[in-house]
């Protein structure tokens, strides 16, 4: 090793001293000696603490996700960064959006350090590439309608911070997602969220409550945005992508709920519509037909609530 490299790892050892999710708790030090149910509901008391440390930060919350839905409303994308566990929430979230609010899989996108591989295998020295942050971002050819959720517990993943100093010297919105008070995430985004959840139960366990954290966090993004954007009507999912025999059911029971018709008439709205679950409950509840159906669909821009006003009126 050189004398820089350890004169880089001496600092480095510093920083992570500083955090509160690499606190040591001296009290768990016995922890490997405990009974597993003593175990388990000690981790169990620690996650309850995550809710509140979460609603702490809801005004934060709150504007970022308005910020976002703007963006969204005039075509731009939602882009997670991150390396490691935050990465691959990233990546989650933004997989479960096609089949919950059929987006296009463009639209919503999750970026890891290290690329798809890193998703199951670790690959080494990939969260600290801010090159490959700039790498990542420049091949989604980004612009000022996009917003980019910078993600990592600490605060300070080079990867992280890169990739939302970048999206931000490019125009678009920026939000960072941390763990940690005063974190270099934070700092670099137009939106600093800091969910601070304290030390993890095993030492620098980042994947334990401020994964929880985060995972909490980035369901609202996206739910969130999603409700701003049209994808829902009241609580029913009715953007979602029928592609398999469970969701056409769902898809069958939302229209469902959302009419009161009979099962026969659900099942020629959705027939008339091509399995559209929206165009079917405007069908009904509109009482038009599937093509004008479709049209004020399009002018309310998806929202479906708007389109059932433009059919009554």
């Amino acid at each position: 090793m050189s004398i820089q490299d350890a004169v880089g790892d001496a600092r480095l050892r510093d920083q992570l001293a500083t955090l509160a999710t690499e606190a040591y708790r001296p009290d768990l030090a016995d922890i490997d000696r405990r009974s597993t149910r003593d175990i388990a509901r000690h981790m169990n008391a620690e996650d309850a603490t995550v809710s509140a440390a979460v609603a702490a930060r809801l005004p934060e919350i709150a504007a970022a996700i308005d910020g976002m839905a703007e963006r969204m409303s005039r075509g731009g994308r939602l882009v997670y960064a991150g390396a490691g566990t935050a990465g691959r929430l990233g990546v989650l979230d933004a997989s479960e959006c096609p089949p919950t609010f059929s987006t296009d899989p463009a639209q919503v996108v999750g970026l890891i350090a290290g690329g798809p591989a890193a998703m199951v295998t670790a690959v080494e020295g990939a969260e600290d590439s801010e090159e490959g942050a700039r790498q990542d971002l420049d091949a989604l050819k980004l612009t000022a309608d996009d917003v980019v959720v910078g993600i990592s517990a600490s605060g300070r993943t080079p990867y992280a911070v890169e990739a939302v100093r970048y999206a931000r010297s490019l125009g678009a919105l920026t939000v960072g997602l941390s763990c940690n008070a005063g974190s270099a995430l934070a700092d670099a985004a137009d939106h600093g969220i800091e969910v601070v959840v304290g030390p993890e139960i095993l030492t620098g366990s980042t994947r334990l409550k401020a994964g929880t954290a985060q995972k909490l966090v980035l369901n609202m993004f996206s739910t969130i945005t999603m409700i701003r954007l049209g994808k829902t009507y009241g609580n029913l999912m009715v953007d979602l992508r029928a592609s398999n025999e469970k969701l056409r059911a769902r898809a069958h029971r939302i229209v469902g709920l959302a009419t009161d018709a009979s099962d026969e008439a659900v099942t020629a709205a959705l027939a008339a519509t091509g399995g559209e679950v929206k165009n079917a409950i405007l069908l009904l509840l509109g009482d038009v037909d599937a093509p004008t159906a479709e049209r004020l669909l399009g002018t309310a821009h998806g929202h479906l609530r708007s389109a059932l006003e433009a059919a009554a009126g």
